[in-house]
């Protein structure tokens, strides 16, 4: 099944769903989420504590060349443990390919740098100035250059639209060089994207600018897995129900396909989720480093 490729052509009206008319009501986090607004102010205040804490091991604003020749946000942050390290994590950053950079999650790699490895955090170019297709092989250049940095094994990590970015390299054809991709060893996608195709009928389209084809040539869910392939599909139960369906959905596809779990975080919704990987000993941060 290597090089899948789904069958009927993506439709051009969505499809009615029982329950659901309102796709941008349906990927609406904040707006689901109590307090939303203070997990946005505690973030960078977080990361900046981080960052100073960790003092001459927090290595900021280094360059890489991701193909979009956009300087400012082809850089990574690379945060390094004591001693010598165990291998490479990267985590990329979530908000729908529209918001955020590297610098408000760098306490998020708390937690895998405890437990001796090293961790990259890169930026990537935002839509509406890049498509998605085009944000998939310049975050692999990022994590080609943090793993030009750091030797060892190498696991990937990514939130929401991050999740999505890290899923994309490890799919068959991956935009990762053989090197690169020969040193993975796992990857977790948190709240991952893996169907991009609802995505077109809500508001936020507008900017991302998707059509039938790139929706469906980037959805992970709807490529096999690279040979040697292990992804965990890790959700907030209390996420929206197509988050929930997103990660059951490469789960199912990718199974028997390669080794993956599907993991529903008890009591979690899509913005705390993320916050075990600033502890060393969580079960999100376990199942990065040592899974």
């Amino acid at each position: 099944m290597i090089g899948f490729k789904p069958s009927l052509p993506p439709p051009e009206t969505p499809l009615d769903r029982p329950g659901l008319s309102d796709w941008t009501e349906a990927y609406d986090n904040s707006g689901h989420i109590p307090d939303a607004a203070a997990f946005l102010e505690a973030w960078p205040r977080d990361a900046a504590a981080f960052r100073a804490a960790l003092g001459p091991r927090a290595h900021l604003d280094l360059p890489y060349r991701g193909g979009l020749s956009d300087p400012e946000r082809e850089r990574l942050d690379l945060f390094l443990p004591e001693g010598e390290p165990r291998g490479l994590a990267v985590f990329v950053h979530g908000g729908y390919w529209l918001r955020f950079g590297r610098e408000i999650w760098s306490h998020l790699a708390a937690g895998a740098v405890a437990r001796g490895w090293a961790v990259a955090m890169p930026s990537y170019t935002l839509a509406p100035r890049a498509r998605i297709s085009a944000m998939v092989p310049q975050v692999a250049r990022a994590v080609e250059e943090a793993a030009r940095l750091v030797p060892g094994p190498i696991a990937l990590a990514g939130h929401s639209a991050g999740g999505h970015l890290v899923s994309r390299l490890v799919c068959a054809g991956s935009a990762l060089s053989p090197e690169a991709a020969s040193r993975l060893v796992r990857t977790v996608s948190i709240s991952g994207l893996h169907d991009l195709r609802p995505l077109r009928f809500t508001a936020m389209n507008e900017s991302l600018g998707l059509d039938a084809a790139e929706a469906a040539a980037e959805s992970a869910a709807l490529h096999a897995p690279a040979p040697g392939a292990r992804l965990a599909a890790w959700v907030g139960a209390e996420e929206r129900p197509e988050f929930l369906r997103q990660s059951t959905m490469i789960a199912a596809m990718w199974g028997g396909l390669a080794e993956t779990r599907l993991v529903v975080d008890p009591g979690r919704h899509h913005f705390d989720v993320i916050a075990p990987l600033a502890e060393a000993d969580s079960p999100l941060t376990q199942t990065l480093a040592d899974w």
